[in-house]
């Protein structure tokens, strides 16, 4: 059973209670949705219920595929084994499924091992399920015989379906009674059950395993798992504006490129550097790990930024199709979700340990890259929003730090893809070796996958490179939700935490969309992937360690987290050297004393206010030559004036000549030698 109260849940309720509504409101966030229907089309004559199911047809999202069983009650458990573990299923409801179960055409039948089978199915289920089924046990015992046998076989069925799902509710009158989970959704009506989340505290857990076991509370403790709580789209006009300020969730979101999303705070971070170089440590510093401060404190727009103490790990589960999955085993990343969701496995435990939350996030199948696009562009569409609302959501919880995962077949395949269409890379440069569940490296498999994306390329070698585009042809759906994620965050202000192909070939697609994104990105560690560190280079992320840990992507990031909250503690509580406590009161004292100086001089009556004195001439920059001054004029024709003459532009090139004596009328010509304009005395 997952640990966030549901993978598989059974929606109960009488007729017109709401219970429709309340389960198509859980799934309103997947990005695709195959609903079951299973009952049949009835008489045609009556038009109150075909007003019904059309009613029902019409509440159904576009994205959504409906599937229908009622021609064979059997295929219902087929159709639900057979569900991948990447999607998401709704069946509605158990009602019309007894009811064509009990229908004449389909006897003689087992009806009971029919539901044993449909109950075995469910709990077996890898895919989010949701079933409906009407409560018909609060009412009479029906007079008729066909009542009585239809009452019987559907209280059955639902007591069968509830214990094989890992949560059962009853909505009364629109309200939501949670039966059967670790703990119930808060404010789960109609409708509201999408800005819900179930939790299971760890502290319960660990003292509910201690009872039990008697084990160390430390190893019992599990992380808060989260379901993905994203509300749905909102009707009406998509918004388009090229920034983001409010919620997305309110406005409606066009993802385009060219969005001026926020960046981080520039002079915070130099200004924490500084900082960092007066405090009281005995040794050098903190080296590259200076690194984390200056991009906390950019992000926190402060220069003594606090630790991350709220840090949500978003877990997302995608396979790829084809080759791109060649040498992982079937399930397995399946696998890996269900342990996680469970609070166990490796991504898990470093989470518990380090107090994160866990999110596992189902996103869209992918197709064989090497045949076909793997998505089509309304996926690509509603996987970028997805992704986007996520991170909507987290940075409304207070969550200070996100760290993206991710658990999915062909996931190093599809990055290799991105990075070759997005900079250009060779295959084989970019793809990691394939190893085995044993340790063993598979060459095989390796070569299948160069092959599968060499083929990609081929395709859709006339194809646009826009972001959007590679997203289609190339990248898939946890790809897609991680551009998403990139954008969202940068929206709201949020840092990354990345360590993995995903994470660095969302951040190559984003910077088409939004070239902010990347500075609020921190890369952990390489962990000795070739495709994340050529990303890394191309984005500018150089890695904080190289530790070279391949623990699955988000583990080694989760691995680094608690050194990088250390560090931050620490450069918040330590304080400065005497020597620059001493500098730094004199500073602050001086500028007090003089702002107080000013202050008093500006209130005493009749202080001359300070004026800015005019410059007596040109200043030093200035090329433009002075002006000629005013000729003087004598005032009596009897009395010489002072030689004076009309001043002339320096010309650099040529010497002054010294100004000749102004004779007065009748006066004569002075006689002897002239001096030379050179400077020579005349013979």
């Amino acid at each position: 059973m997952s640990v966030d109260g549901w993978n598989t849940v059974l929606v109960l309720g009488g007729i017109r209670s709401g219970k429709s509504e309340f389960a198509e409101s859980l799934v309103a966030e997947a990005p695709t949705v195959r609903y079951v229907a299973t009952s049949a089309a009835g008489d045609p004559t009556d038009a109150e219920w075909a007003a019904r199911l059309e009613a029902h047809r019409d509440r159904r999202p576009g994205g959504w595929t409906t599937e229908e069983t009622a021609d064979d009650p059997r295929r219902l458990a087929d159709v639900v084994a057979s569900a991948r573990p990447n999607e998401t299923l709704l069946v509605d409801d158990l009602g019309g499924w007894v009811t064509v179960l009990l229908d004449p055409a389909h006897q003689p039948a087992d009806d009971t091992a029919t539901v044993a089978e449909l109950a075995e199915a469910v709990r077996a289920c890898p895919a989010r399920l949701v079933v409906v089924s009407p409560e018909v046990g609060l009412s009479l015992v029906p007079t008729t015989p066909l009542g009585r046998a239809f009452t019987d076989a559907l209280g059955a069925a639902n007591r069968a379906v509830a214990d094989a799902c890992d949560a059962v509710v009853l909505v009364v009158a629109g309200q939501a009674c949670w039966l059967k989970t670790s703990a119930a959704p808060s404010g789960a009506g109609a409708g509201a059950v999408a800005a819900a989340q179930a939790t299971v505290p760890a502290a319960a857990v660990a003292a509910t395993a201690a009872a039990g076991g008697g084990r160390d509370d430390r190893a019992a403790a599990l992380p808060e798992v989260l379901t993905p709580t994203a509300a749905p789209e909102p009707a009406g006009v998509p918004w388009a504006a090229p920034t983001m300020a409010l919620p997305v969730v309110a406005t409606g979101l066009v993802i385009q490129p060219g969005m001026e999303l926020p960046m981080p705070d520039e002079y915070a971070g130099p200004q924490a550097l500084e900082r960092l170089a007066t405090l009281d440590v005995p040794g050098a510093g903190l080296g590259v790990l200076e690194r984390v401060v200056g991009f906390a404190a950019a992000t926190q727009g402060t220069p003594t930024p606090a630790s991350w103490d709220s840090v949500r790990v978003l877990l997302l589960h995608g396979d790829h199709a084809g080759g791109a999955a060649a040498g992982s085993p079937p399930g397995e990343s399946a696998r890996r979700a269900a342990q996680a969701r469970a609070g166990q496995g490796v991504l898990a435990r470093l989470a518990a340990e380090s107090g994160a939350s866990l999110q596992v996030v189902e996103t869209p199948a992918s197709e064989a890259i090497e045949d076909l696009p793997a998505l089509d562009h309304e996926q690509v569409e509603q996987a970028l929003r997805y992704g986007w609302r996520l991170a909507e959501e987290a940075a409304e919880a207070g969550v200070r730090l996100l760290v993206l995962a991710a658990c999915g077949a062909g996931t190093d395949a599809a990055a290799a893809a991105v990075l070759a269409a997005t900079a250009g890379a060779e295959p084989p440069a970019v793809l990691g070796r394939v190893v085995t569940a044993g340790g063993e490296i598979d060459d095989a498999a390796w070569m299948r996958r160069c092959a599968a994306v060499r083929d990609a390329l081929h395709r859709t070698r006339r194809s646009p490179r826009d972001a959007k585009d590679v997203l289609a042809e190339l990248g898939g759906g946890d790809i897609a939700v991680a551009t998403g994620v990139l954008l969202g965050a940068t929206a709201r202000r949020l840092p990354v935490l990345l360590d993995g192909p995903v994470g660095l070939a969302a951040g190559m697609v984003s910077r088409d969309l939004a070239g902010q994104a990347r500075h609020w990105c921190l890369l952990a560690d390489h962990g000795g992937h070739p495709a994340v560190r050529l990303a890394a280079d191309v984005l500018g992320l150089d890695p904080l360690l190289d530790l070279r840990l391949d623990l699955g992507e988000g583990a080694n990031a989760l691995t680094a987290l608690p050194l990088l909250r250390s560090v931050l503690s620490l450069a918040a509580a330590l304080p400065a050297r005497p020597d620059q406590q001493g500098a730094a009161g004199a500073d602050t004292a001086a500028s007090a004393d003089a702002a107080t100086s000013a202050d008093d001089t500006a209130g005493e009556p009749g202080a001359a206010a300070f004026v800015e004195p005019e410059p007596a001439g040109p200043g030093p920059a200035t090329t433009e030559p002075t002006a000629p001054a005013e000729p003087a004029t004598p005032t009596t024709p009897s009395t010489p004036a002072e030689p004076t003459l009309p001043a002339e532009p320096i010309t650099p090139a040529e010497p002054t000549l010294p100004a000749e004596p102004i004779m007065p009328a009748g006066a004569a010509e002075p006689t002897g030698s002239q001096p030379d304009p050179a400077g020579r005395r005349a013979d």
